[in-house]
């Protein structure tokens, strides 16, 4: 589970010294990017140059619990230590990347590159950690080298995928809930040694005990892991149904072609570096995997990164992937507001 790090927050702005621009900020300098809809609202320069104090938080979340993401311009942040800075400010202590399911790099206090996949690649839609019981309540990318082309980092209303998703298949979902069965050690996934952040087994088995998941060893120091998690949730402050697991991304069906039918000669899908059943166990059914993969699609919406651009997500109310991308891209991410599934919300019914 994500874990506080950093100090409290500090006073700040987005812009560097010297930059002039009117303080008067209002909830009407937040204005959609796109004709198309809502997400995501772009803030004025005024919101940025104004001190990150109390009135300047509550509206943001206000807009945030309405809209859902907020893309910040013309920051100025370039580095590492910048992103620290003025997430701390607006959100509290960062949060450690503990439990990863990606490969990342850390690359400051609470501050980590983007998914380190192939950039050919497509990472699916997806709310971070919505595949554990706990996760980060808000997300900031910063974007600090756009790609040459490509590189987009999609978003998706949450509550519209939800919406959009057969309440059939909904209720099936809520009833069980989703099984994550992840096996490490593989050499085709991550290892329990990086996902764990620990060498020692008995932490691993305090850290499984301790969060509600199943655990084996296995051969040739490997780990077997499943759980069962929360399909949809409640978001705890609008009180609205959000579409909340990572079933269609971990199930072996998200996988290339040409890897799945290589694993399927020698491995059954249960010892596959990861997969995702229902709650019960059973099979998930590929048409029920196609409309969920339908409704991110139709969900979903796109914008081209800036340098120094900054995007929040509240992480319930919207989902994030990525579009494959050419030449160098550089996007870091930080993390805040640890929630679990007990305390900050519940399984929509």
């Amino acid at each position: 589970m994500p874990q506080p790090s950093g100090v409290p927050p500090v006073p700040a702005t987005f812009f560097k010294a010297g930059r002039r621009v009117a303080a008067d900020a209002r909830e009407a300098d937040y204005a959609p990017l796109q004709r198309s809809g809502r997400l995501p609202c772009v803030a004025s320069p005024n919101v940025a140059a104004r001190p990150i104090d109390a009135e300047w938080r509550t509206s943001l979340r206000r807009i945030l619990h309405d809209v859902g993401g907020v893309l910040f311009r013309d920051t100025g942040l370039t580095t590492a230590d910048e992103l620290q800075d003025r997430v701390r400010a607006i959100s509290g202590p960062l949060m450690t990347y503990t439990y990863a399911s990606t490969p990342r790099r850390h690359v400051g206090q609470g501050v980590y590159t983007s998914t380190e996949y192939p950039a050919d690649r497509t990472i699916p839609m997806h709310n971070e950690m919505s595949y554990s019981r706990h996760w980060p309540r808000e997300i900031y990318f910063c974007c600090t080298e756009p790609a040459a082309s490509g590189g987009a980092t999609p978003i998706a209303d949450s509550r519209a995928v939800y919406a959009a998703i057969d309440p059939a298949i909904r209720r099936a979902f809520e009833r069980d809930g989703v099984m994550y069965v992840r096996n490490y050690g593989t050499g085709l996934d991550l290892s329990w040694q990086d996902v764990f952040g620990t060498t020692d087994r008995a932490r691993v088995e305090t850290f499984c005990a301790d969060a509600g998941i199943g655990w084996e060893w296995t051969a040739d120091n490997g780990l077997r892991t499943w759980q069962v998690c929360q399909a949809t949730a409640v978001h705890p402050v609008t009180r609205q149904p959000v579409w909340f697991n990572q079933a269609h991304l971990f199930h072996h069906s998200s996988l290339d072609d040409a890897t799945r039918e290589a694993l399927a000669h020698v491995i059954s899908p249960r010892a596959w570096p990861r997969t995702a059943f229902y709650g019960n166990g059973t099979e998930i059914e590929s048409s029920v995997l196609d409309e969920i993969r339908a409704a991110f699609a139709a969900c979903t919406v796109r914008f081209e990164w800036q340098r120094a651009d900054l995007l929040v997500l509240d992480n319930m109310l919207v989902a994030h992937g990525r579009d494959p991308f050419t030449g160098p891209r550089r996007v870091l991410v930080a993390m805040t507001g640890d929630a679990d599934a007990g305390a900050d919300a519940s399984p929509a019914r």
